[in-house]
């Protein structure tokens, strides 16, 4: 090869290097999705945190930034608001979409109530569910799933509806806690979690978990603004990818996960273990919808009075972004 031929040789490979540079970023970047999480310390929506700290949403191209929100209302309310992209969310949080609220439930995130028990005192004479007839019960507020849990139980048993008496002490721990210590209340629906821990300052104990009572459920669901689904489908489709490979991660490594969550929430590493291997079952591996999960929540908002008919919550479902089975 003469002189002349190999400088235009060298000056095409450096031509094609600049190109291919140029390229690149636009290539590579990442779609930056902002994915509301409703409760910070909550063993549900660990894997946005594990799934962003492990590099495994930054293999589907997707930067997903987590903005903390307090509870369902201001999650959807932020959704509605566009200020969020993503919703983990509850599966009753779905009468939100019955209500007009513009988004799209795209995943069933977990299934069977294992994260909700019922917390008692520790040395309360109440030793099953049979024993709550009567008793003062917490629940996070008026018509929520947390009084749904025990409607429910009630309606198993044949009881009045009457029977319990709903005491409102908000979703805070801290305030649970101390209205069950100080006999303001009976016994708590709250964290599975807390149960297990209060059992080992011997100050509390977990008598049952909603799974006991209610088997077919969506306890949460993933949800996409209709601004997103429309706008960058994809977008959506390689974020549920990231969020069940995390799901498979977090199977696989329970050291890792267990380590994760006390960052979050501080209890003691018996505790998260056993939080873990009671908790993660719920999840879903693949995010297809639970027909019969979507039939007890239409039931249950009739039950609270949220509609006067059961709605058909599946026309605000979709499995379009997910993977074929």
């Amino acid at each position: 090869m003469c002189a002349r031929w190999r400088g235009e040789a060298k000056a095409i490979a450096a031509l094609a290097l600049l190109v291919i540079c140029a390229c690149a970023p636009a290539a590579l970047a990442a779609d930056k999705i902002r994915v509301g999480n409703p409760s910070l310390q909550s063993f549900s929506f660990l894997p946005l945190r594990l799934g962003i700290a492990h590099g495994i949403f930054a293999k589907y191209a997707v930067e997903p930034e987590e903005v903390t929100v307090n509870g369902s209302a201001k999650l959807h309310q932020a959704m509605a608001a566009g200020s969020l992209d993503i919703a983990l969310g509850a599966g009753p949080d779905l009468i939100f979409l019955v209500k007009g609220a513009p988004e799209i439930a795209v995943a069933q995130m977990a299934g069977p109530p294992l994260l909700l028990g019922v917390v008692v005192p520790f040395d309360s004479p109440v030793g099953r569910a049979d024993d709550l007839k009567g008793k003062r019960i917490g629940i996070s507020t008026v018509n929520s799933l947390t009084q749904w849990v025990m409607r429910e139980l009630a309606r198993q048993k044949g009881w009045d509806p009457d029977s319990l008496t709903y005491v409102t002490v908000g979703a805070e721990l801290p305030n649970q806690v101390a209205a069950l210590v100080t006999g303001q209340i009976d016994a708590v629906v709250s964290s599975s979690a807390l149960g297990l821990s209060l059992a080992e300052e011997k100050r509390g104990r977990l008598l049952f978990t909603a799974s006991d009572i209610i088997h077919d459920f969506m306890i949460h669901t993933i949800y996409a603004s209709n601004e997103i689904a429309q706008r960058n489908p994809d977008a959506v489709r390689r974020f549920l990818r990231g969020w069940f490979e995390t799901i498979a991660f977090m199977r696989a490594n329970r050291d890792e996960t267990v380590r994760a969550s006390r960052e979050r929430t501080r209890f003691s590493i018996a505790v998260e273990e056993k939080q873990y291997d009671l908790v993660m079952p719920m999840f879903s591996a693949d995010g297809h919808f639970d027909p019969a999960a979507l039939v007890t929540i239409e039931r249950s908002f009739v039950d609270l009075h949220h509609t006067d008919k059961e709605p058909n919550l599946a026309k605000f479902c979709t499995e379009r972004f997910l993977a074929a089975r």
